[in-house]
């Protein structure tokens, strides 16, 4: 029993080591704000717009962004792409 819980200890931390990594950009943006999110609204956005799937940007997204400095890796579309509400 005690051998399986090292076991899966040791796994965990290694999985936990792998997939924490960040690059020095990502590590430069953590320490220049005190929160991973600006917000519950740019929290809802990231969790909307995930890596790999299409973007979903409405004006109200774009106007609040603004107004709240977001930070983090920007989500590029064109004007004719920017949803109407």
């Amino acid at each position: 029993m005690t051998r399986r819980l090292a076991k899966a200890v040791v796994v965990f931390g290694v999985m936990l080591l792998t997939e924490a990594c960040a690059t020095s950009q990502e590590w430069a943006d953590w320490k220049a704000h005190p929160t991973h999110f600006a917000s519950g609204q740019h929290f809802s956005f990231s969790l909307r717009n995930r890596a790999g799937s299409e973007p979903r940007v409405t004006r109200p997204d774009v106007e609040v962004a603004q107004a709240q400095e977001w930070w983090g890796k920007s989500i590029t579309v064109s004007s004719e792409q920017i949803l109407q509400r």
